[in-house]
Parts: C-alpha cells; structure tokens; sequence
C-alpha cells in the first residue's frame, strides 16, 4: 500500500483524533504530518495490512505524546532558566529536578495537569487511561513532590497538610547541589 492511499483513507480520522486531544486545528495539523512522514518512512515494516488503522492510531498517539514532552521540557526549562530564577534559591529551583525524577507516568500525568493545565478527563484522554487512573497518577504525583521537598528542603507538612518551612541555602539543598 502506498503512502497516498493511506493518507486518503486515514487523514481526516486521524486529524479529528489529534483535533480532540489538542483542541488547536493547527497543532493537529502539524502532527498529523508528523505521523505521515514516520508512515512514510515506516510503511515497509508493516507486515501485516489488516492492522494498518490501529498501526496508523499507535504512531499517531507516539506523536502526540512525543509532542507532550517535548512541550513539557520546553515549559520545565524554561523554569530553569538562569535569566529569569531569584537572586537567592527558593523552592521553585528544586522543583525541575523533583518533576524529573518522578517516574515517567506520573512526570506526565502532573506535566499536562498542573503545567499544561488540561483537566484529568482529557488527561486521561492523552494518556489513554481511565479518569479514575489519571486522578490516581496525578494525586500520587503530586505525592511524590511533596515527599521530594520533604527531603529535600526539610520542609514537614502542618495540620492543614500544607508543606511549611525555611528556604536552604544552594549549598544545603540535597537537590540542588
């Protein structure tokens, strides 16, 4: 099959999938070439025809989601950026190197949640997991933080189960350094 014929069957479907999961036309259009050019290049590895939709949904979600961290990285450095940090280390210096070390399904439920600021349904939606799963992974995410700053920083959570504490210094930080 050629790459022609798939885009002639495939590429309206698959423009309204990334249009729901982007809500931006232009984004969607921009990855669905994405998705065409790895067709393209990938098309002779197809063995078998009769998977081709769910080969065609599979790259196409890959993209998206590459598309997602890439958005992420680009949002987590730019919080890291010497131009624009404190004069003096805060909490906000430690936060790139907690978000990093997360495990990848919680990095990119808490990325596209409480960075992105996509509501968990359409969380669930990117992540191709149920609600309930994206509220877990986001919930426990964001545990995993606040335990980071915990260690970290030595902060301790108050009767609210709010984190409270003092600002190390660079030098003290067990993140940072």
């Amino acid at each position: 099959m050629e790459t022609e014929d798939v885009w002639n069957q495939y590429s309206d479907e698959l423009l309204g999938f990334l249009i729901t999961r982007t809500g931006d036309r232009d984004l969607a259009e921009d990855l669905l070439h994405e998705t065409f050019i790895k067709v393209h290049l990938k098309i002779e590895d197809l063995r078998d025809q009769t998977n081709l939709r769910s080969w065609l949904y599979r790259i196409c979600s890959n993209i998206l989601m590459d598309h997602y961290r890439r958005k992420s990285s680009e949002i987590l450095s730019e919080m890291n950026n010497p131009e624009e940090q404190y004069l003096s280390h805060s909490p906000v210096h430690c936060l790139l190197p907690l978000i990093e070390k997360l495990p990848e399904i919680y990095r990119a439920a808490l990325i596209l949640s409480e960075i992105k600021g996509l509501k968990q349904a359409k969380v669930a939606e990117v992540l191709k997991i149920s609600v309930s799963g994206a509220k877990s992974r986001i919930q426990r995410g964001k545990k995993m933080l606040q335990e980071g700053f915990m260690g970290c920083c030595n902060y301790t959570l108050n009767e609210k189960g709010v984190l409270v504490g003092e600002n190390r210094s660079e030098e003290e930080c067990k993140v940072c350094v």
